[in-house]
């Protein structure tokens, strides 16, 4: 069974307080007192005290279009992604040489080659590197590039592969857009990078060690039906325009908690198993609905929404800084990481320190 060596989480050098965002995002998008108004109440209630973005606050109201944010994605994203893949390396205890098959992901930025491919020539990974870049999975695409990658390793016991996530929401504003789902997202998007090292059970370091490791011991995907328009982005001329339906909560208490059970059940547990629950912190309705339909104790997910305090809601890397967040465990327990996102689709790995 695959086993994670190390998880690294990055963030922009621009901390901003939520207020502040807030503040400059409504004089450029509001139309009126009312529009004002209701974006400060909602991103009042959301449980988020700083975000973190690529650029300085005052730049983003001069960005000219998609052609633009695209471009900064590239400039951006690449030295953050970096700096988490040598943190993950250093605390593994590895080197770029060392690593067969990267698994990336974003959501945020397009490109062709895409940023994985300079990635890996900007740090000198081999030649011989195996690939999988990763568009459209959104949110999810945390947990899901961890599933991805055990079910690599299972084919591949003595390799070593890196996940590397790296989101920059912030350049996906949308300023002449007042639709709800985008005074929403403007007010729980934020950017940040992951990267996760692991390893195959036939490689020496994934035993011997003198703390216990998370080694992943089964995954589930579902894809919702009749969902497809409820999470995602239009994508245009104008770059991306966030879909975000308010039924989401509802779907969530409709599926979640069955598709949980069984994933439990195949590794003989039950929820009261769990030690730990490594949720995406999607926004404060997403937590509550995770929660909820899940009859957990109230602080069952403070992980989770502490990072979401500090960080918001960074798509695919949000859930990636929960696992680094969660950090040493005792040898035997057991987490549940989970994620939704575009399809509607959801991701649950379960984990086991060992």
């Amino acid at each position: 069974m695959a086993r994670i060596l190390s998880v690294a989480a990055a963030l922009p050098d621009h901390e901003h307080a939520q207020e502040e965002i807030t503040a400059a995002l409504a004089a450029g998008m509001a139309e009126d007192d009312r529009t004002r108004s209701v974006m400060e109440r909602i991103h009042a209630s959301s449980g988020i005290r700083t975000r973190h973005l690529a650029l300085p606050l005052d730049e983003y109201r001069g960005l000219s279009g998609f052609t633009e944010t695209n471009e900064l994605f590239v400039e951006h994203a690449l030295p953050l992604a970096q700096r988490s893949v040598r943190v993950a390396l250093e605390e593994a205890g590895l080197s770029v040489d060392d690593v067969d098959h990267l698994f990336f992901t974003t959501v945020t930025g397009l490109g062709a080659p895409s940023l994985d491919a300079l990635l890996a020539t900007s740090m000198g990974f081999r030649s011989d590197l195996r690939r999988v870049p990763s568009f459209g999975l959104g949110c999810v695409a945390g947990a899901a590039g961890i599933a991805r990658v055990a079910d690599y390793l299972a084919g591949h016991p003595e390799g070593v592969a890196l996940l590397v996530s790296v989101e920059l929401c912030s350049l996906t504003l949308q300023w002449d857009d007042h639709s709800m789902a985008n005074v929403v997202g403007t007010g729980i998007f934020g950017d940040g990078a992951a990267a996760v090292v692991m390893v195959g059970d036939e490689h020496p370091l994934a035993t011997g060690r003198i703390t216990a490791l998370p080694r992943v011991v089964g995954s589930r995907s579902a894809l919702y039906p009749d969902s497809a328009e409820m999470i995602g982005w239009q994508i245009g001329s104008a770059g991306f325009r966030l879909m975000l339906a308010a039924g989401v909560p509802a779907l969530i208490g409709g599926h979640f908690a069955a598709g949980v059970d069984e994933l439990l059940a195949e590794q003989g547990w039950k929820r009261d198993d769990v030690d730990v629950w490594i949720a995406h912190p999607g926004g404060p309705r997403v937590l509550e609905s995770f929660a909820d339909c899940l009859e957990l104790a109230p602080a069952a997910l403070d992980i989770s929404w502490g990072v979401m305090e500090r960080t918001g809601n960074m798509s695919s890397a949000a859930v990636l800084h929960v696992l680094a967040a969660v950090g040493e465990r005792p040898a035997g327990d057991r987490a549940l990481l989970f994620a939704l996102g575009p399809g509607v689709t959801a991701e649950l790995v379960v984990l086991e320190w060992s």
